[in-house]
């Protein structure tokens, strides 16, 4: 096993099947979050470095498929599937979806671990996923620099990327526009408060006008969840 540990998402909502991959997976090292719901599981997609998600078909709020698709359009994160249907149809279409493998239950628990490794091993090239989550329909990738609104990727200026990830770093928390002005144009620059205001404008425009809250006297925040 590498030093650093690999972090495993459980989405399943089985109490019993959760407890004994968590309990297996630990024990051959990995870090394991689980989620119950696809709601929760995009919750920790969004804020925790995942390096793969064992993802059930059936969940109370969605399904394996339609989570899948979610996850797959804006990641790479290497995902195996779980199901009690023992379905080639079902087998086909997770695998088109992106998930790179799929299992029936009930299953050995060692097979699962034996696969989840030759899945790490296949993308250990590839960087955590960690996206930073906006709102329901703007997530930023810090990986590609980039900023995706219903999974379309939006052009930002580096200075108003700049700004966006500030604010959805430390969501809640107002900045004034001097401090604004400090750390993304750093301390050295020149121009006057006003660029910040025109930044900020310019962020609202392209993706979202609620997006950045003005605190009148102050300065910006982004609120948060």
């Amino acid at each position: 096993m590498n030093t650093v540990k690999k972090t495993i998402l459980i989405v399943e909502d089985e109490e019993s099947i959760y407890d004994i991959l968590s309990y297996s997976l630990r024990k051959e090292g990995f870090s394991v979050y689980g989620a119950s719901t696809g709601k929760k599981a995009l919750e920790y997609l969004q804020g925790i470095e995942i390096n793969l998600v064992i993802l059930d078909l059936m969940l109370p709020d969605t399904t394996g498929f339609e989570l899948c698709k979610e996850i797959t359009s804006y990641s790479n994160l290497p995902i195996l599937m779980l199901t009690a249907r023992d379905d080639i149809v079902d087998k086909v279409l997770g695998l088109e979806l992106g998930a790179e493998d799929y299992m029936t239950k009930p299953f050995d628990v060692r097979e699962v671990i034996a696969r989840v490794k030759v899945l790490l091993r296949r993308n250990s090239a590839q960087t955590p996923f960690h996206s930073i989550k906006v709102n329901e329909s703007i997530h930023i990738d810090p990986r590609a620099y980039a900023v995706f609104q219903d999974n379309e990727v939006v052009v930002l200026k580096p200075k108003e990327y700049e700004l966006l990830l500030l604010l959805a770093q430390h969501k809640n928390r107002v900045f004034s526009r001097e401090e604004i002005l400090d750390i993304v144009w750093e301390m050295d620059y020149e121009g006057g408060l006003r660029t910040v205001d025109v930044h900020v404008q310019r962020v609202r425009k392209k993706l979202d006008p609620s997006i950045i809250e003005t605190v009148f006297g102050i300065g910006y925040k982004m609120k948060g969840n």
